[in-house]
């Protein structure tokens, strides 16, 4: 009997990673939904038996599908699969009405087992052909699996991004014993010298401190910034206090923890999924209580491209969020596109 299958994720590689980490020998129709709001308009129309839902999403994330999914008593089961892989984010879903959670990159023998495990699917022999599952659930190359679909590079850097930045979030979230909002991560291309107008922090007619970070390995190389507005990181040396049971620290002594946890946690998941090892220079504090482009005004003069990620990581029930930014150079773009066209043509 075919089993009627809903991949909802905004991510176009995630969903195409999620179908091909199914059971081959599964008899499945399956349909993609980009966002939330597709997903549950899909839902709505009946017919499909299992969910496997993106959490960070536009629109309307997965927590508001579950939700909805909750409150209108809709027949579908749900597993989610996401890079958020925060304690109180797989608590969450699971009171929501998923019955299982699967951190991203998927594994495949992982969703095989689950699978089983809930009478859905029945393994078939075990033959030589059973795809590894990366050692010590460390996530894989990302381009391990590039295919022949037009995915950009912007495409798989969004979902290595969204990996790398729920690994960070969970690190810090264990440590201060809180919940972080996650958003959908921005990639885009810009000159080095617009860096300040095209951040979302500098929207706001705020003061801000920032910390940055060198990075470098196997012809890739960037720059790790890190920004926090006056207000949250006044708030943030509270927090520090009550949760570590710490004395007194300053501003500086926040910068550089925090920086350091999120810049170390987000660069590993980062570098694991290219299995590139990256070589991080000391942190630097670049300011603090100063306007976003006199933090970021030694970029300023320099016409260079730079390929930009930033996630914006807020705390909940907290007055605190801060901008992570990685800028890859022009070069490291080169190198990423070039290793992308050459796992194609050797697939």
């Amino acid at each position: 009997m075919t089993t009627r299958i809903l991949i909802c994720d905004d991510s176009g590689m995630a969903r195409k990673q999620m179908a091909r980490a199914l059971p081959p020998d599964w008899d499945t129709d399956i349909t993609f939904a980009a966002d939330g709001r597709e997903g549950l308009e899909r839902i709505r129309e009946g017919g499909h038996e299992l969910l496997f839902l993106d959490l960070n999403m536009p629109e309307m994330d997965g927590y508001e599908v579950l939700e909805a999914i909750k409150a209108e008593d809709l027949p579908i089961l749900t597993i989610v699969v996401s890079g958020d892989i925060q304690p109180q984010a797989k608590d969450r879903v699971k009171k929501l009405g998923a019955i299982d959670f699967i951190k991203k990159p998927t594994d495949t023998q992982l969703v095989a087992q689950i699978l089983a495990d809930y009478g859905l699917y029945r393994p078939a022999t075990e033959t030589a052909d059973t795809p590894a599952s990366a050692p010590d659930g460390q996530p894989q190359n990302i381009f391990a699996h590039a295919d022949e679909d037009n995915l950009s590079l912007a495409d798989y850097l969004q979902e290595m991004s969204n990996v790398a930045m729920g690994r960070a979030a969970d690190l810090l979230a264990r440590l201060l014993n809180v919940f972080i909002k996650l958003p959908v991560p921005k990639v885009n291309r810009i000159e080095r010298s617009e860096l300040s107008m095209a951040l979302s922090a500098a929207a706001d007619n705020e003061r801000f401190s920032g910390v940055c970070q060198g990075f470098m390995g196997a012809g890739l190389s960037g720059e790790a910034l890190l920004l926090f507005a006056d207000a949250s990181i006044e708030d943030l040396g509270r927090l520090l206090h009550e949760r570590l049971d710490l004395e007194e620290v300053s501003e500086t002594e926040v910068l550089m923890d925090i920086s350091s946890i999120l810049f170390g946690a987000f660069l590993k998941g980062f570098s694991a999924q290219l299995d590139i090892p990256l070589g991080l220079s000391h942190p630097v504090v670049l300011g603090q209580h100063r306007p976003v482009n006199e933090l970021l005004e030694h970029h300023n003069l320099n016409r260079e491209n730079l390929l930009s990620i930033e996630i914006t990581y807020e705390i909940e029930q907290h007055n605190i969020c801060c901008d992570l930014l990685i800028l890859l150079t022009e070069e490291s773009v080169l190198r990423l596109e070039h290793l992308l066209q050459f796992t194609r043509e050797d697939a």
